[in-house]
C-alpha cells in the first residue's frame, strides 16, 4: 500500500512523521516514541521481514501498518538492516517528554548508512569500514577517495581507470559514492566500477556539484581550518580532491555536521607500497581462503597476534600493502627483530595491550558527541596502561622503537580527569545514571543522597527535632497524600514549637509540617530528576573536554596500533620459528629451506617438506616446474611469492635463510575460475589475468603462473604457454615461477639461458607412486594424472580404460604434432631473417652433427640470412626427450 497523503484526519504525531519522511523518502525512518523506535507504512512492512519482528496496526480505522524495536537494543536491529542494504534515518526525541507542552519535539539525529557507522556493535573490529567516492576526471583516469568515519582515516589518489577495480578490491568499501549522472548509466559507462563484486559496496548517488574541484577544495579547507591544502601534501593539480569533497559533504549530511574528528586528508603516494591486484590477493589467500572464504587458513590468520583492534587493522593494511622502498623495509624489520629478541618486553607489551581498547574509534565517537559513558571509562583504562607500555620499551635500542617510545604521550591531565569523574564500571546506558563518580561534584553527591539515602536524612531530622522540642516520641513520616510530616501525640501538644503548622489530626496524634520539612520534601521529590540531569550535564562536560584532545588521542592511538602490529609480527616469528631475511636492491631470490607460511604452521610438526629456491641475479630468472598434481608445485609457487611479500612488509619469513631483492609487484595467475556475470569464461579470465601480468610486470617483479594455457585446446594452449614463457624469460626478465603439464616446454632451458627446469620428486613402485614434495633440478615428462585419478577414487575400470586410450594417443602424437607444426608455420607471419637464424643456431646440437651435416646446415643458415628459405635436408636425429617439432615451428 502506498503511504497516504496527510490530511486533517491524521493525528499530529503522524503529521510530524510525514514531515520527516518527505525529507528522506528512500530510507527507513526510525521514529522515536517513548522507549521504542517505530516504523510505519511500507517501512514497517520492509523492516518486519528483514528483522523478523511483528507487523501490527496503529489504528483499526486507518489501518496504519507499524513495527517497532526497543531503543535500548536498537544497534542490533540497525546492523541487520544495514547488512541487508538499507539506509536508516533515526528521528529521536530532542525534548524531555515531561517538559513538553503538547507534541514532543523530534528531529533527525543521524542517517545510518553502510559507510558511516561509528558504533562498535555495528562494526567489525579488525578491519576498516571505508566510505569511498569515485569519479571519472579524464579519459582513463579516476579520482578516488576513502574515509573510515569510525577512525577518521581519510585518503585519496588519482588512479588509472583500469586499476580502479583492484583498488576497490583492496579497500573493500562498505559504501561507494558516485555522481548522480551515473544513476541511469549503461553498464559500459560504469566500467570504472566494474571491479566491484555483487556482494561489494552499496552504491549511493550524490549531486554532481559535490564532486567539483573548486567546491570540494573550499569545503575541505574550511573543515580542516587551513587556507591551502598544500600543508597536507596536496597540490592544486591533485584531481582526487573532488571525490574527497563529496565524501566530506555526505559525512556531514549523515552525521548532522558532527565530523570534527576528521582532522587531515592524506594524499596516497602510489610509489611507497606494492599494489597487489585482485588475482594476487585471492590466489595467495592473504585475508581469506579462496574456496570457503574463511579467515582461518589465510596468511592473516597466521600473522595476527595483535591484542588491539587498531593494531589488527594496521596489520591487515601492512599485509595488503607491502613496502617497496628498501630503507622503509629495513626500518620496520629492525623494530620487529628487536622485539623478537626481547621476550620479556614482548610479553609485557602483550599483557598491557590486553587492557587497551579501540582508541581510534572511541576518539571518533567522543568527537562526534556520540560516545557513551563506557567509552570514557575505556579511554581512562587505556591511558592507565600507557606508563607501563612506555617503561617496557626502556631496553629498546633500535631507532624505530626509540622514536616510537618518545611519541607515546597521553594528553596531559586527561587520565586524571577521567579517573576522578567516571565510575570504574559504568552502565551501558546513561539513562539511569550512575556513571559519574562520587566526590567529583558536591552538588551531585547531595542530590544522590537525597535520592538514595532519604531515610538517614529523615532520621537526622527526627533526632534534631527531638533535641529541639524535647518530645522523645516525635516521629517523621510520609503519606502519599500529605507528603512528609512530623507526628506528635496529643499528650505532648503543649510542647509543640510555634513554627510547626498543623496538617492533619488523628485520633491520638497531630501531624505537622515545617518550612524546613517542606523544603526537604521538595528536594527529595525532585532529587531523581535533578541528579540525572546534573549527571548528564557533567558527562557532557567531561566528554567535551576529552573531545578537545582529538588530535593528540588520534596520534597516540596510531602509535599504539603500530607498536601492537610490530609485536604481532615478532610474536608470530617466534611462534613459528621464522628467520630474518636479508633485503637488497637486486633481482635475486635465494631461499634456503623455505616453507609455505600457512601450511607449515597448520600441518602437524615435521610433516611439511621445505625446499630451496635460487633464482635471478646472474643466474636464470625463469623457473619452469613440471611434475604431477598433488605433489607440491603450486605450494612452491605460492610460498615463494608469500616469502617475498612477508619480507617486504618487514616480517620474518619461514626459511632457514633468505636473500631477497626488493620486488615492485607480485603477480599471480593461479587456478580456474569464471566470471559469468560479466560474460567471461574460465579461459577468458585466465587470459585477462595473464595479460595483466604481461602489461605491467617489470624486471623487478615476481610472477607465479600455474598451468597457463590449460583452458583451451592442447596445441593452442602449448603454443600460448611457450610464447608467454619466452616473453617473460627473455624480454621482461622478471623472477618467474611457471608450473605446467606441458612437458615439451622443458626444452626451453636448452634454448634460453634464463630458463631453468625444476620438477617434483616422485618415487614409483609398480603402479603405485609416492609424492616426495621435494623440488629437484631438471624436468620431467610425466604428469601421473591417472595415478592421481586412482588416488581420488575414480573406479578402477575407468582408470584402466584411460590407460588404454592414453597409449593410443601417444602412438598418434608424432603425426599430430607434425600436422600442428605445419599449420602453425603456414599461418605464422614471416619472421625476420636474423631472428630465424638465431633461433636455428640455438637449436643446433653441434656435438651430434657430422662434419657433412654441419656444412650443410651452415649453407642453409647462410641462405636463410639472405632472405631465402633453407633447403629441406635431413637433420640429425633428435635426442630422446627433445621437444617435438611443434615448438620449433610455432616459436618461429
Amino acid at each position: 500500500m502506498s503511504e497516504p497523503t496527510p490530511d486533517a484526519r491524521v493525528s499530529p504525531m503522524l503529521q510530524q512523521y510525514f514531515g520527516v519522511k518527505r525529507q528522506h523518502p528512500d530510507a527507513l525512518l526510525f521514529f522515536r516514541m517513548g522507549d521504542f523506535f517505530e516504523l510505519f507504512f511500507e517501512d514497517a512492512k520492509v523492516a518486519s521481514k528483514v528483522l523478523g519482528i511483528a507487523l501490527t496496526s496503529r489504528s483499526k480505522d486507518q489501518e496504519v501498518p507499524m513495527a517497532g524495536v526497543p531503543v535500548r537494543t536498537v544497534d542490533a536491529y540497525l546492523r541487520k538492516l544495514i547488512v541487508a542494504g538499507h539506509t536508516v534515518v533515526v528521528c529521536d526525541q530532542v525534548e524531555d517528554p515531561k517538559a513538553a507542552k503538547g507534541l514532543v519535539e523530534r528531529a533527525v539525529t543521524r542517517v545510518v548508512t553502510a559507510g558511516t557507522l561509528l558504533e562498535d556493535a555495528l562494526l567489525e573490529s579488525g578491519r576498516h569500514n571505508w566510505l569511498a567516492a569515485a569519479d571519472v576526471v579524464a579519459p582513463g583516469e579516476v579520482a578516488l577517495a576513502w574515509l573510515d568515519l569510525s577512525t577518521a582515516r581519510f585518503e585519496g589518489a588519482t588512479v588509472p581507470a583500469a586499476e580502479l577495480a583492484d583498488e576497490l578490491d583492496r579497500l573493500a568499501p562498505a559504501e561507494l559514492l558516485l555522481p548522480e549522472r551515473f544513476r541511469d548509466a549503461r553498464p559500459a559507462e560504469l566500467a570504472p566500477v566494474r571491479g566491484v563484486d555483487a556482494g561489494g559496496p552499496a552504491l549511493t548517488f550524490r549531486p554532481a556539484h559535490e564532486f567539483e574541484d573548486d567546491v570540494a577544495r573550499r569545503a575541505l579547507q574550511e573543515h580542516l581550518r587551513v587556507a591551502d591544502l598544500a600543508g597536507f601534501g596536496i597540490d592544486p593539480g591533485d584531481r582526487f580532491v573532488g571525490a574527497a569533497g563529496a565524501i566530506l559533504a555526505y559525512a556531514r549530511d549523515t552525521q548532522r555536521g558532527l565530523v570534527s574528528h576528521v582532522t587531515k586528508l592524506v594524499r596516497r603516494e602510489r610509489g611507497g607500497a606494492m599494489r597487489l591486484d585482485r588475482a594476487a590477493v585471492q590466489a595467495l589467500e592473504l585475508f581469506e581462503t579462496a574456496r570457503e572464504r574463511r579467515r582461518d587458513g589465510s596468511l592473516l590468520s597466521v600473522l595476527d597476534r595483535t591484542k588491539t583492534a587498531a593494531g589488527a587493522r594496521l596489520l591487515r593494511d601492512w599485509i595488503g600493502e607491502p613496502l617497496v622502498e628498501l630503507d622503509a623495509i629495513t626500518r620496520r624489520q629492525e623494530a620487529v627483530a628487536e622485539l623478537h629478541g626481547l621476550d620479556a618486553t614482548r610479553a609485557t607489551l602483550r599483557g598491557e595491550f590486553e587492557g587497551v581498547f579501540d582508541l581510534e574509534r572511541i576518539t571518533a565517537r567522543l568527537a562526534a558527541n556520540r560516545g557513551p559513558p563506557r567509552d570514557l571509562a575505556q579511554l581512562r583504562d587505556s591511558l592507565a596502561r600507557l606508563p607501563r607500555i612506555v617503561a617496557s620499551l626502556a631496553d629498546a635500542g633500535s631507532a624505530p622503537l626509540t622514536e616510537l617510545r618518545a611519541r607515546l604521550v597521553a594528553p596531559p591531565g586527561l587520565h586524571e580527569l577521567l579517573a576522578a569523574a567516571i565510575e570504574t564500571a559504568p552502565p551501558l546506558s546513561a539513562k539511569e545514571g550512575g556513571f559519574i563518580k562520587a566526590g567529583f561534584r558536591a552538588e551531585l553527591d547531595e542530590q544522590r543522597r537525597l535520592r538514595f539515602d532519604v531515610e538517614s536524612i529523615l532520621a537526622d531530622l527526627q533526632r534534631r527535632e527531638i533535641g529541639r522540642t524535647g518530645i522523645a516520641t516525635l516521629k517523621v513520616g510520609f503519606n502519599s497524600v500529605f507528603g512528609y510530616y512530623l507526628e506528635i501525640t496529643h499528650a505532648q501538644r503543649e510542647r509543640v514549637p510555634a513554627d510547626y503548622v498543623r496538617k492533619q489530626t488523628l485520633k491520638n496524634a497531630e501531624r505537622y509540617i515545617t518550612p524546613e520539612l517542606k523544603e526537604l520534601e521538595a528536594r527529595v521529590l525532585s532529587a531523581e530528576e535533578r541528579s540525572l540531569r546534573l549527571e548528564a550535564e557533567l558527562f557532557e562536560e567531561v566528554r567535551a573536554r576529552a573531545g578537545e584532545r582529538t588530535r593528540e588521542l588520534q596520534e597516540l592511538a596510531a602509535r599504539l596500533a603500530e607498536l601492537d602490529a610490530l609485536q604481532s609480527l615478532a610474536e608470530a616469528a617466534r611462534e613459528h620459528g621464522w628467520r630474518r631475511p636479508v633485503l637488497e636492491a637486486s633481482r635475486r631470490l635465494l631461499v634456503e629451506e623455505g616453507a609455505h607460511p600457512v601450511l607449515a604452521a597448520t600441518l602437524p610438526p615435521g610433516t611439511f617438506v621445505p625446499n630451496d629456491t635460487r633464482l635471478g641475479g646472474d643466474g636464470p630468472c625463469f623457473a619452469l616446474i613440471t611434475g604431477p598434481n598433488m605433489a607440491g608445485k603450486s605450494t612452491w609457487l605460492r610460498q615463494n611469492a608469500l616469502i617475498v611479500l612477508l619480507a617486504q612488509m618487514g616480517s620474518f619469513v619461514p626459511a632457514r635463510a633468505a636473500t631477497i631483492g626488493v620486488a615492485d609487484r607480485i603477480f599471480t595467475r593461479v587456478g580456474a575460475s569464471d566470471d559469468l556475470t560479466r560474460g567471461a569464461s574460465t579461459f577468458m579470465v585466465e587470459m585477462a589475468e595473464t595479460a595483466n601480468v604481461l602489461h605491467h610486470a617489470t624486471d623487478r617483479s615476481v610472477v607465479i603462473l600455474d598451468e597457463v594455457g590449460r583452458g583451451t585446446g592442447t596445441f593452442d594452449g602449448m603454443s600460448l604457454a611457450r610464447a608467454l614463457a619466452e616473453h617473460l624469460a627473455e624480454k621482461t626478465r622478471c623472477r618467474t615461477f611457471f608450473a605446467t603439464h606441458y612437458h615439451q616446454l622443458t626444452q626451453l632451458s636448452e634454448e634460453l639461458p634464463s630458463v631453468v627446469n625444476f620438477s617434483v620428486a616422485v618415487r614409483e613402485w609398480g603402479d603405485q607412486i609416492l609424492f616426495l614434495h621435494r623440488i629437484v633440478a631438471g624436468g620431467t615428462d610425466r604428469s601421473y594424472g591417472l595415478h592421481v585419478a586412482q588416488l581420488a577414487g575414480i573406479p578402477a575400470g575407468i582408470v584402466a580404460r584411460a590407460r588404454q586410450i592414453l597409449r593410443e594417443l601417444e602412438s598418434l602424437t608424432p603425426e599430430l604434432e607434425r600436422r600442428a607444426a605445419r599449420d602453425a608455420a603456414a599461418s605464422a607471419p614471416p619472421a625476420k631473417a636474423d631472428d630465424r637464424v638465431a633461433r636455428e643456431l640455438r637449436r643446433l646440437d653441434v656435438e651430434r652433427l657430422t662434419p657433412l651435416q654441419a656444412l650443410t646446415r651452415l649453407a642453409e643458415l647462410k641462405q636463410l640470412a639472405h632472405g631465402g628459405e633453407p633447403t629441406a635436408k635431413p637433420r640429425a636425429k633428435e635426442k630422446d626427450g627433445d621437444a617435438p617439432s611443434l615448438f620449433r615451428d610455432a616459436g618461429a
